[in-house]
C-alpha cells in the first residue's frame, strides 16, 4: 500500500503556509524529503528568499540538491514554520520521533518554531503509543540510563546497525530504544526520561504540532 501520491499532494498543500523571507525548518524522513523537493520548486518558481534549517545530513543533502539556501539552528532567533514527519501520533496529538536518529535536532527546531506542521501516513495514527521511544543518550551514561529506564518500567535496547555496530547520531551520541508497552500518559513519562542524567532528548515531543496532515490511500489526505 503506497501513500506516495498523498504525501506529494499534502506537501504541495502545506507549502501554502510558506511566505517570502521565511526561515523554514526541514525535518527528516520520507514525508519531509518530498516536501523539501517541492519547496525547492516553489523557491525557483516564485523567486522566494527562503532559508532552510536542516535537522540531519540526510535532509541537508536533499535541500542542497534542490537549491535551498541553508543555515544552522544556532544562526537564527526563530523559525517561521517547521515541516516534519512522525513515527507515531497518539489521540492527544503527541508525536514520537527519532526513528532516523535526528530527535535532538528536530526537537530544537520545534522549540524555535512559530508553527509546527507534521505529516504522516494513516498507519502512524494510534489511540495510545505502542512503539518504543527513542532516547538520545551520551555514550558514557549508557549503563546508568538503561538502569534508570528499567526503574521507570521500561526496557532499553541499544540501537545498532545491521552489522552489529552501535548507531551513533550526528551529535556523537547513542540511541536507546525504550519499550514501555502502551503509553497512556506520554507527558509524564517523557518528563521522567528527560530528568535522567545523561539523557539528551526523548523521542516523545512535548511540543504538539499546530497542524497535522494525514496521508490516506488513493492520493487523498486530511488535515487535523
Amino acid at each position: 500500500m503506497s501513500y506516495d501520491d498523498a504525501i506529494a499532494a499534502l506537501s504541495n498543500d502545506a507549502l501554502k503556509l510558506v511566505k517570502d523571507n521565511y526561515i523554514v525548518g526541514l525535518g527528516s524522513g520520507r514525508a519531509a524529503t518530498t516536501l523539501v523537493k517541492s519547496l525547492g520548486k516553489l523557491i525557483r518558481i516564485k523567486n522566494y528568499n527562503i532559508r532552510g534549517v536542516p535537522t540531519s545530513l540526510q535532509i541537508k543533502l536533499v535541500a542542497e540538491k534542490v537549491g535551498i539556501p541553508l543555515v544552522e539552528a544556532d544562526q537564527v532567533s526563530h523559525i517561521d514554520v517547521v515541516f516534519d514527519g512522525a513515527d507515531q501520533i497518539d489521540s492527544q496529538k503527541y508525536v514520537i520521533k527519532g526513528g532516523g536518529g535526528a530527535l535532538l535536532r528536530e526537537n530544537i527546531l520545534f522549540s524555535l518554531a512559530k508553527k509546527v506542521i507534521v505529516m504522516a501516513d494513516s498507519t502512524k495514527f494510534v489511540k495510545n503509543f505502542t512503539r518504543s521511544v527513542p532516547v538520545e543518550v551520551h555514550p558514557l551514561a549508557r549503563n546508568s540510563v538503561i538502569s534508570s529506564i528499567q526503574k521507570l518500567g521500561g526496557k532499553a535496547q541499544l540501537r545498532s546497525l545491521d552489522r552489529g555496530y552501535p548507531f551513533f547520531t550526528e551529535n556523537g551520541n547513542i540511541i536507546l530504544d525504550c519499550d514501555f508497552g502502551t503509553i497512556k500518559n506520554p507527558k509524564v513519562i517523557t518528563q521522567k526520561i528527560k530528568q535522567i542524567t545523561g539523557v539528551l532528548e526523548s523521542g516523545i515531543f512535548l511540543r504538539k504540532p499546530d497542524i497535522i496532515y494525514r496521508a490516506k490511500t488513493g492520493g487523498k489526505f486530511d488535515i487535523l
